[in-house]
């Protein structure tokens, strides 16, 4: 399929999306994508819509070396009292850096403050214990969308504000031995589900933390915390469960990691979960699940604290492998809106830009937009939009989830088994979907059921498998200008 672009009609698109993305000027970006082109300077954030310029936090020039509190870089000796010591000095003297010099240290679980920049220094690797007892006593988490008390995240901060984990050292997540917990955990968060949530039973009674009733924790994860920076580090191997999961915080800055967590089971990159006014920028993700995702809490639990994901900003990152390169579910109880996803690179995901979500689950997700976005050998669709998603915890029954108001621009896609794939329901059909300058070339094309408002121009599919449009049950489609049939196919 080959369009043209002409002057277009009115749809149902509102037109400040359209306005909003032109307004931003296109640059030459190739050359800035990953952490090894990352600039030291933060540049301004261009977003169409309203969000705070970011700016690292700023500590005290006080350094607290943990060797100085007894710390051993042996990778044998286990510093997690000394690693607190030098925290809480750092703290109560207002504030500073927490040292990791070269070495290294093995630890459980570290416990952040406010105003404490934790530095991995050059060399230094931070290799975390693999005894569940080392991440005792039970901390307020939010584990997969349903806030609970359990074993506390490797690098955990709760209700802090100016705090920051910084490199360029590297972290060893040493999760291998919690991931046979996989199976175990899916029946006990089903228990809690059924048993718990469903019953309101208060978060502090729902309690977990032992091998048997235990939920895999997650690599770093602030909790309620304003003005956190997480920059210039690597994780070299995955942790037990998800990798940076950002729960309910204001004001992040994600930049210039290298997260490599291949091999395990829900090895997630980093997850925006709840949070807002987030810069996601200059990133390198080979995962074993999705690469960067957005989130907002599991059902009913996610209704209950009802705190949407939005003004997220996510720009000049590389993926390889992974399930996806930028991904917005399931988890969308909470919605999910206002986020810019532009100038990155997606090679050998699952699928490039995923949106999934299903029956039972509810949120509504919209106000999204990409732009310059190149990807390459996507192994399933290179655009995946699915409310039927068949999800852990969904149901044949029950709230929909609603996707709308979405502009995808400047897409090139050099192999995809499909180009795109958008499932609705029939109920909450995905609506105001519009493509603009795209080129893909992949195995199959275009397949869409219940949709409402699609505008193609300028998009171009070269797929070898006919049809290359596969419209099902759809309303208001426009390519270039021209009305479509509501079912059908075409092949040009």
């Amino acid at each position: 399929m080959r369009t043209q672009t002409r002057d277009l009609p009115r749809l149902a698109i509102p037109a400040i999306l359209l306005a909003a993305a032109n307004a931003i000027a296109a640059e030459d970006w190739r050359d800035k994508v990953g952490p090894d082109a990352a600039p030291d300077q933060i540049a301004p954030i261009k977003a169409p819509f309203n969000m705070p310029q970011l700016s690292r936090p700023v500590f005290p020039d006080r350094v607290f070396n943990i060797a100085d509190y007894g710390a051993v870089g042996d990778g044998r000796a286990k510093n997690t009292q000394p690693i607190a010591a030098a925290i809480a000095a750092c703290a109560k003297a207002g504030g500073g850096t927490v040292s990791i010099p070269k070495g290294t240290w093995l630890t459980g679980a570290i416990h952040l403050e406010s105003n404490v920049n934790l530095r991995l220094c050059k060399g230094a690797t931070l290799r975390f214990s693999d005894d569940p007892n080392d991440y005792l006593p039970v901390v307020f988490t939010r584990w997969a969308g349903f806030e609970c008390c359990n074993y506390s995240p490797l690098i955990y901060a709760r209700d802090c504000e100016n705090v920051a984990v910084t490199g360029p050292g590297t972290i060893d997540g040493n999760g291998r031995p919690w991931w046979p917990w996989e199976k175990r955990q899916s029946d006990t968060a089903m228990r809690m589900y059924k048993e718990q949530i469903l019953k309101d039973v208060p978060v502090k009674d729902r309690v977990y933390g032992t091998p048997k009733d235990g939920l895999r924790p997650q690599l770093i994860s602030p909790i309620r915390c304003k003005n956190v920076l997480l920059e210039d580090f690597t994780i070299a191997k995955a942790g037990p469960f998800w990798t940076v999961d950002l729960v309910y915080c204001d004001r992040v800055i994600a930049r210039r990691l290298r997260i490599l967590t291949t091999g395990g089971p829900n090895t997630d990159g980093l997850n925006v979960d709840s949070s807002r006014n987030v810069l996601i920028e200059h990133c390198y993700f080979n995962t074993g699940d999705d690469c960067i995702c957005m989130k907002s809490g599991m059902n009913e639990d996610g209704w209950r604290v009802g705190r949407p994901t939005e003004n997220v900003v996510v720009r000049y990152n590389l993926t390889e492998k992974g399930h996806g390169g930028v991904v917005f579910g399931s988890d969308t109880s909470g919605g999910i809106r206002n986020v810019f996803f532009h100038s990155c690179i997606f090679r050998g995901t699952d699928v490039g830009v995923r949106l999934k979500s299903t029956r039972g689950r509810g949120g509504v997700v919209e106000r999204l937009w990409g732009r310059d976005i190149d990807m390459a050998r996507i192994r399933r669709e290179a655009v995946q939009i699915t409310t039927a998603y068949r999800a852990y915890m969904g149901t044949t029954q029950g709230k929909p989830p609603l996707f709308r108001n979405m502009t995808f621009t400047n897409l090139r896609v050099d192999g995809a088994a499909q180009a795109l794939k958008l499932e609705g329901l029939p109920e909450a059909p995905i609506q105001n979907l519009r493509l603009a300058d795209v080129t893909m070339t992949t195995t199959k094309g275009l397949q869409a059921e219940y949709a409402d408002g699609i505008r193609l121009d300028n998009v171009a599919i070269t797929a070898q498998a006919a049809p290359t449009l596969n419209w099902n049950h759809c309303r208001n489609l426009t390519i270039d200008g021209k009305p479509q049939n509501a079912s059908g196919t075409t092949k040009e």
